[in-house]
């Protein structure tokens, strides 16, 4: 598999596990001019729009997944949300969380309100 493909492979299990934990997916891989943010979801109980960055590592020598996400990730996050909210007209709650996945994906780690 190719980068790329590992990519939405552990995407697609952040995607499940969320969806298992009461979220509903509104939509994966939006790109903007500024990056791309993996998933889009909205929490119903807080009508908060959710961004989920997913992070996957083969192993924690260099740090775990969810310290992975630079500040300037989340800056570019930050961004391409801001033309989503304008593209949706959204006004209402927003929340950014990672989701840190090990190899063998049995290791799921959610930070909630992560930035």
């Amino acid at each position: 598999m190719n980068k790329r493909e590992i990519g939405f492979k552990y995407e697609n299990i952040a995607k499940k596990y969320l969806i298992l934990q009461g979220l509903t997916f509104v939509e994966s891989n939006f790109y903007t001019r500024f990056g791309e943010i993996d998933l889009i979801f909205f929490e119903k109980n807080s009508e908060t729009m959710v961004f989920v960055e997913v992070k996957y590592r083969k192993n924690d020598f260099f740090g775990s997944a969810i310290e992975m996400v630079t500040q300037e990730k989340q800056n570019r996050i930050l961004a391409s949300s801001q033309a989503y909210l304008l593209k949706k007209n959204w006004d209402k709650n927003v929340r950014y969380d990672i989701i840190g996945v090990s190899k063998d994906s049995r290791n799921i780690e959610w930070l909630k309100n992560a930035f």
